[in-house]
């Protein structure tokens, strides 16, 4: 078993589109900017995540036709350096919600939320730096 991808459910898909490629510099598949599908990759690893427009998969279940409510999903980047990455999404319009800062002796991170209020944490493994 591997893990292709996290999909996220999206309703405004094209402003997700520009967060995950533009604002996080991941590398989309497609380019598939109005959706109903996008997968993005980061530089290194073979996991993705994608986008699927909300209502295309109402369609295959109903219960997924109403807005989604709180914090369902937490998306995890690793960064290698992770000042330097969180300044980069600020000069892109990213708003950090928290950090970058310590969360236990091995690890910092800063966390952001997309435009449709999924949660995404920045990680950086101080263990890796030496």
């Amino acid at each position: 078993m591997e893990l292709a991808q996290v999909r996220l459910l999206v309703t405004d898909f094209a402003a997700c589109y520009r967060f995950y490629a533009e604002v996080l510099g991941l590398k989309p598949q497609s380019g598939a900017t109005d959706g109903p599908y996008e997968k993005f990759s980061p530089a290194t690893g073979s996991a993705g995540i994608a986008l699927q427009d909300r209502a295309m998969m109402a369609e295959v279940l109903d219960e997924l036709g109403d807005s989604a409510d709180g914090h369902r999903s937490l998306v995890v980047l690793r960064v290698d350096d992770l000042d330097t990455y969180c300044e980069q999404l600020a000069s892109r319009g990213a708003t950090l919600l928290h950090g970058p800062s310590p969360m236990t002796d091995r690890m910092r991170v800063a966390h952001l939320k997309d435009p449709e209020g999924n949660l995404v944490e920045l990680q950086e493994w101080l263990l890796l730096r030496g």
